[in-house]
């Protein structure tokens, strides 16, 4: 994500873009990726979703802040955001 300070839900309300290491702007994948991931969840009525701990799309507690120095900082990444705004419940693997 573009900036430290920033988390996925600025990405879905279009205040911040995604970026790759080389500059690219990525935010679109990012997004249709979490939309799919969305779909599928109401698909199957999910109540809880177990995301990936970190994750700059998953990462529910702690995302990398976008410097590709490996800082982390506390949001939500892309899917994260998204599952979160449908009221579905985030788990990452340590919480199992």
């Amino acid at each position: 994500i573009t900036t430290g300070k920033k988390d996925g839900h600025d990405v879905l309300d279009g205040s911040v873009k995604v970026l790759s290491n080389k500059g690219i702007d990525v935010t679109s994948n990012f997004i249709k990726g979490a939309e799919e991931t969305l779909k599928i969840a109401k698909e199957c009525n999910a109540k809880k979703a177990i995301l990936k701990a970190g994750s700059p799309s998953c990462g529910y507690k702690k995302i990398y802040d976008g410097t590709f120095c490996g800082n982390k900082i506390k949001g939500m990444g892309v899917t994260a955001a998204i599952l979160n705004k449908e009221n579905i419940a985030l788990l990452d693997e340590d919480d199992i």
